[in-house]
């Protein structure tokens, strides 16, 4: 039996996976009718932005921080967006539908995965609630996951 790579971002296989992830999530989300107005702002470079920050939160390039304003910027862009449960829900059915359609067969990949949207997407709704244009402090460094989960 091989040995698993060192990251989660070595083992779905770099930022261009995490691209097809997003593209095929997007096309999703954005025709679905709960979905469709929280991204009323939605643009293609979103995908791009997403896959950046995917790739850093699971142990790739820390691009996200260096060119588009780490995890502050990351948690600024969800305020006032007022995200519902039901929507978080949804997202998550539609991410994991994506998951398993575009990442490599393996299941406690896929598990620790979708174990970081649950935890991203319940942070994505708290932030949410919050007025846009709020100072949210210093939320520290962008977060990392592995094959333990948060580190």
């Amino acid at each position: 039996m091989s040995k698993r790579p060192e990251t989660l971002y070595q083992a779905i296989g770099g930022v261009d996976v995490l691209r097809r992830l997003s593209n095929t999530f997007y096309d999703e989300a954005l025709a679905d009718p709960l979905l469709a107005p929280v991204f009323a702002d939605f643009t293609p470079t979103h995908i791009e932005h997403v896959a950046v920050w995917l790739a850093e939160i699971f142990d790739g390039p820390a691009e996200y921080s260096r060119r588009l304003g780490g995890h502050q910027a990351l948690l600024r862009s969800h305020l006032g967006l007022s995200i519902t449960e039901p929507q978080r829900l949804r997202w998550m059915e539609l991410m994991g539908a994506s998951v398993d359609k575009e990442l490599p067969d393996d299941e406690l990949l896929r598990r620790r995965v979708m174990e970081y949207f649950d935890w991203g997407t319940r942070i994505a709704l708290d932030v949410s609630a919050t007025p846009a244009g709020t100072d949210l402090g210093d939320p520290g460094p962008t977060p990392r996951w592995g094959w333990e989960g948060l580190r």
